[in-house]
């Protein structure tokens, strides 16, 4: 075989050898890291819930900002809250001045109002596991909705838009209330369907009878949330 056919192959050269203690941190190491990240935390582990109440209060009062704003007679529809503009494209008699039907309630969805005395006497336990259960509610209850609404005023995308949005930020409020349960080493109530059989054959009257009830309940939850999370962020200042 002449010169020609003779080549350098390095890779058929063995270099110095490392430490077997070296190849065994280099082939570790990432492993480390991945546990590292996957690790889940005990549930006895020290977790302050100081900073999941700080975010969940600042996207609360988000929310009630987008959802109480003041009602006026003579505002662009943009500027509405989302009661309003929920109200505005259904017609009479929700359009009507002073519209207002408090006994207006579904059996799927549970009303935010209660007693002073009754809430100021909640636990931490009891004060979240009721706001778990209204957003969760909320969050299906407005997925309804939108679809309703889609059907109803197709051509309303800022009606459309605004549920969207709510239903995202009550999810987002969802996660929060989670976290701060599991900070506080409170057990997180399992998700459930809280809509149940929908008759598919509801009047048009029904259905906006039934997003006037879920736009007005998510306005009154999220006030509630504010006042539920202020007195937590007072009892666990960060």
């Amino acid at each position: 075989m002449g010169p020609s056919h003779l080549s350098h192959n390095p890779k058929g050269k063995p270099g110095p050898q490392e430490p077997e203690s070296v190849k065994f941190q280099k082939t570790r190491a990432p492993f480390c890291l991945l546990t590292l990240l996957l690790l889940p935390l005990s549930p006895g582990a020290p977790i302050s819930p100081a900073e999941p109440i700080s975010q969940a209060y600042s996207l609360a009062l988000y929310m009630q900002k987008n959802t109480s704003a003041l009602l006026q007679t003579y505002v662009i529809p943009a500027l509405l809250s989302l009661s309003l503009v929920q109200l505005q494209h259904q017609g009479s008699p929700f359009s009507d001045p002073g519209f207002s039907a408090p006994e207006l309630q579904l059996s799927s969805l549970p009303p935010a109002a209660v007693s002073f005395k009754t809430w100021h006497a909640l636990d931490d336990g009891e004060r979240l596991s009721h706001a778990q259960g209204a957003f969760l509610a909320l969050t299906q209850h407005l997925q309804l909705v939108g679809d309703d609404q889609r059907d109803l005023n197709p051509g309303s995308p800022i009606l459309l838009a605004q549920l969207g949005a709510a239903r995202l930020r009550a999810q987002g409020l969802l996660g929060n209330m989670a976290a701060i349960m599991t900070a506080l080493g409170l057990p997180i109530p399992p998700e459930e369907d809280t809509l149940g059989v929908v008759p598919f054959g509801a009047s048009a009257f029904e259905r906006k009878c039934r997003g006037y009830v879920v736009t007005r309940e998510y306005g009154h939850w999220t006030d509630r949330a504010v006042r539920d999370l202020a007195l937590l962020k007072a009892k666990y200042p960060g």
